[in-house]
This record gives structure tokens, C-alpha cells and sequence, in this order.
């Protein structure tokens, strides 16, 4: 099935990471969805949807899930780098441990995926990389946030460095930077907003999927998206 492009989506089990699937799927790719403990959802045409095992936290982890894809799909044209945690304490309080794990996960996952992917992502000359980030790498909200916040900026440097690094091979890299989501990691942290006024994981898909189907010409650093009337950033 090479003549049709392939997306890795890690954090594919949930949330954002599923609702790219989906969008994905249904607009015509190959999908190869990276989680802890794999299993098809139930929306998937397992003809044109793969789910891999992948830990963010495992080094090895990238390149076993880039060779499985290629073993289904034949080729590599986009990565979704959605995988993610949060520590809600500030940057003092974090003990040592919680904050090597933000940085391990948050930016270390997605450098290695994409790392992994690199050759594949060239050899098209529109190879595409997506880091979800957050609102949270474009500003400190609040003290609480602070330690999160500081993996996200670190996030956010990632995608502009990987932007520089394969301008020349014609990938284009963006960061897809939401504010509060309708999702399990988002719910709590807006218990102010009514949960259909929060933007939904499918807004964040159609937004991604838009990105990644610019052309070279049209290549896009950040990428906001946000519920709430929020400062400048």
C-alpha cells in the first residue's frame, strides 16, 4: 500500500492522539498508532490502521515501532508526536525524578521518534513532523503549571530545531500549541469551563491534519489553538 502516505501517531490510545487517527484514516492515509498497550479501536479499518507498541520512555522503543510500520505500510511521510505527561507542581516543588520525566517524555520521546523516522521522512521531500506542545511552552500560567511548562517550551524548541534541521530535505516540522482540551489530561485543569466550550480532540486533529497537507511553500512554525480569550503570546 505505498501509494498511500503513512502518519505514526504516538499517544494514539486516547484523546488527541485517537482523534488524529481517525482524522487521518478518513482522510485517505495509512495510520500507525503508537501506545503502551496496543489494541484497535473499535473506528479503525485495520487495513489502513496499525497500532505499535511504544514507550516514550524506552530508547529502543522508536526504532522497533518505525520498522513495524514500514514492514505494513512501506513508507514514512508524517509524525504526530502527541505522547505526553504532566507534573502539577511548580518548577521548585518537582522533586529531581518528576522533572527528568517531563523532559524524558515530553522532548526526549518525540527527538527520538523523529530521530528514528528521519530517512523516511526525507526521502519524499515532504516529510512532516508534528509536536504537540502546548499554550503551556508559550508562557507560564501558573506556579502550578511551572514544571509542565518548562517541558513544553523545551517541546516547542525541539520542533523549531527539527524545522531547521530538515528544511533542506523538504520536511517542514510545527507545534501544535493548545490550550485546555476536552480530554482526560485537560478536563481537570478547567473545571471553570463547561466542558462544550473547552476545544474537543477533534479540533486539534482537523488542525493538525491541516498542517501536514500544506505544501513546502506554505510551511507553518506554531500552530495555536485556544478556548479562552488568553494574553498575547
Amino acid at each position: 500500500m505505498t501509494d498511500r502516505k503513512t502518519v505514526l501517531i504516538s499517544g494514539g490510545n486516547r484523546g488527541i492522539g485517537a482523534a488524529a487517527g481517525k482524522a487521518f484514516m478518513e482522510a485517505g492515509w495509512n495510520v500507525s498508532l503508537g501506545m503502551r498497550s496496543p489494541a484497535l479501536p473499535d473506528w479503525a479499518d485495520p487495513d489502513t490502521v496499525q497500532v505499535a507498541a511504544y514507550d516514550a520512555t524506552d530508547p529502543a522503543s522508536p526504532d522497533a515501532w518505525a520498522a513495524t510500520a514500514l514492514q505494513k505500510f512501506g513508507r514514512i511521510d508524517a509524525i504526530v508526536a502527541n505522547a505526553g505527561i504532566m507534573v502539577r507542581k511548580s518548577a521548585v516543588e518537582a522533586t529531581d525524578e518528576e522533572f527528568a520525566s517531563l523532559i524524558e517524555v515530553n522532548v526526549n520521546g518525540p527527538r527520538r521518534l523523529v530521530k528514528a523516522c528521519w530517512e523516511q521522512l526525507a526521502a519524499s521531500g515532504e516529510g512532516r513532523v508534528v509536536i504537540v506542545a502546548s499554550l503551556s511552552g508559550k508562557r507560564v500560567k501558573s506556579a502550578i503549571s511551572g514544571a509542565y511548562s518548562v517541558s513544553k517550551f523545551a517541546a516547542l524548541g525541539l520542533s523549531h530545531a527539527i524545522r531547521h534541521a530538515g528544511f533542506d530535505k523538504g520536511i517542514r516540522a510545527t507545534a501544535i500549541c493548545p490550550g485546555f482540551v476536552a480530554t482526560d489530561m485537560g478536563l481537570p485543569l478547567a473545571s471553570g469551563t463547561p466542558t462544550d466550550a473547552l476545544t474537543q480532540p477533534e479540533d486539534i486533529a482537523s488542525s493538525i491534519l491541516h498542517v501536514v497537507n500544506l505544501p513546502n511553500r506554505a510551511s507553518v512554525s506554531e500552530f495555536w489553538v485556544n478556548c479562552l480569550l488568553d494574553d498575547s503570546y
